[in-house]
């Protein structure tokens, strides 16, 4: 088992290994590639939660890559440091399955809301999750003054919400025009959250 910082990508399906990262500061970015060169965005995660390709967990990439916004420290464990420090620790087996429960439960969300709400619905949905949980696993929550402030980009935001980079920023424009968020780069300052749960549907 070791841990080390990274700034490069973690993981490839060019390059399959049966290892388990555990994130323990920074932000991952999981996504897959299109074969017209696409990049889909499935999740951005942060500290605290486990990635990677361990048949042993179900815990599967698949044609999934793994790459570091930040610079991000993680703890690389084997097969056998899984059975050694995970697996014989009921407590920390139990928790493993909480967060791949919960990982599912997101995606599981994600879909449904693709199919049944417009784009500033799932956007405002989006920013509710990141501002009401601080072990969302998309995004970095920064506490501010008053407001929850989330680290993302525009075009972050629109990878999880499922729409354009453009469509993303009107609809952001719009909410912060009428009250509901302050905007600054890298950064978005949620000011009314019950109004943006409303707008959420």
């Amino acid at each position: 088992m070791t841990t080390t910082a990274h700034v490069s990508p973690l993981h490839s399906p060019a390059q399959p290994s049966e290892v388990l990262f555990i994130l323990k500061r920074g932000r991952v970015r999981i996504f897959r590639v299109s074969a017209d060169g696409r990049a889909l965005t499935c999740a951005i995660i942060s500290p605290g939660t486990i990635f990677g390709e361990m048949a042993l967990l179900g815990q599967r990439m698949f044609d999934n890559f793994a790459e570091a916004l930040d610079d991000v420290t993680v703890c690389v464990m084997s097969r056998a440091d899984v059975h050694k420090f995970l697996l014989s620790d009921a407590r920390i087996a139990a928790r493993i399955t909480e967060i791949l429960g919960r990982r599912l439960a997101d995606l599981e969300q994600r879909l449904s809301d693709s199919v049944f709400k417009s784009v500033p619905q799932r956007i405002a949905t989006t920013l509710t999750t990141l501002a009401t949980r601080t072990d969302a696993p998309a995004g970095k929550l920064r506490p501010g003054p008053r407001h929850p402030q989330i680290a993302l980009t525009h075009e972050q935001l629109a990878a999880l919400a499922g729409t354009s980079r453009e469509t993303t920023t009107k609809v952001l424009r719009d909410f912060a025009d009428r009250g509901l968020l302050r905007l600054a780069r890298g950064r978005i300052t949620v000011l009314d959250p019950p109004r943006l749960l409303d707008e959420a549907g």
